[in-house]
């Protein structure tokens, strides 16, 4: 990757024309080709132009007055171009990054599984895990508990729950049910943050609703306002 950082000004010709004013600005160029323009502010680009492209220096014409450098980044399929004039360079550094190993999310729906799993008093007290993913017909369901006072209770964990979710859980229940072994079943539609018209539907068709504290769940102090 390169980091320009130059007073420079940017024209953009193509679907439409936009101008960049003179102005010191970071100027990345990505190895894939992506060149963008940032300002002290805000995370999106000012402007950019993404790969494939090329980047050429060209020199500056007559009325390209204090111009130092001129760059022309075009678009291989659309030909849109981008004309940089750089008045001032401030720095300008490359550096191999190597292979990015990606973002590894925490929180995702397998995290609050597990937990949820280990803390199953979350969800109602004396409870107990019989197995996480317990298969079925249609597909696993994230964790079945035994009640104490008889049959069982089937969890469905997400991150955000919507109404798919609890369509979904209403489909594991009706199976679910039909086993003498298993039933009576009731079903815990458990997540993060659950859209109002998924606790309306949940209700309606006896499903209990819990709100999940992921941070408090790992121990970390929760960040949830509190009266005391």
């Amino acid at each position: 990757m390169r980091l320009v950082i130059a007073r420079c000004s940017v024209d953009y010709t193509g679907r439409l024309n936009t101008h960049l004013p003179p102005a010191t600005r970071l100027i990345m160029v990505k190895a894939d080709g992506t060149v963008a323009f940032h300002r002290d502010i805000q995370h999106q680009p000012l402007n950019w132009m993404s790969p494939p492209c090329t980047l050429t220096v060209i020199e500056p014409g007559e009325d390209d007055v204090d111009v130092v450098e001129k760059w022309r980044v075009t678009h291989a399929k659309s030909g849109d171009e981008l004309t940089i004039r750089i008045y001032e360079v401030l720095h300008d550094s490359s550096h191999e990054l190597g292979t990015d190993p990606g973002l590894v999310k925490d929180g995702v729906e397998a995290d609050l599984q597990r937990l949820l799993a280990e803390q199953v008093g979350v969800i109602g007290e004396n409870l107990t895990l019989v197995r996480r993913e317990f298969p079925t017909a249609i597909g696993p369901v994230d964790l079945l508990l035994r009640n104490p006072e008889g049959g069982t209770v089937a969890v469905e964990v997400k991150r955000r729950g919507d109404i798919d979710g609890v369509e979904q859980l209403t489909r594991y229940l009706e199976l679910l049910g039909r086993d003498p072994h298993l039933a009576p079943v009731t079903g815990v539609f458990a997540a993060q943050e659950i859209k109002p018209q998924a606790k309306v539907l949940a209700t309606d068709r006896g499903i209990r609703c819990v709100t999940l504290d992921y941070d408090e769940m790992k121990g970390i102090e929760s960040g949830a306002p509190r009266l005391f």
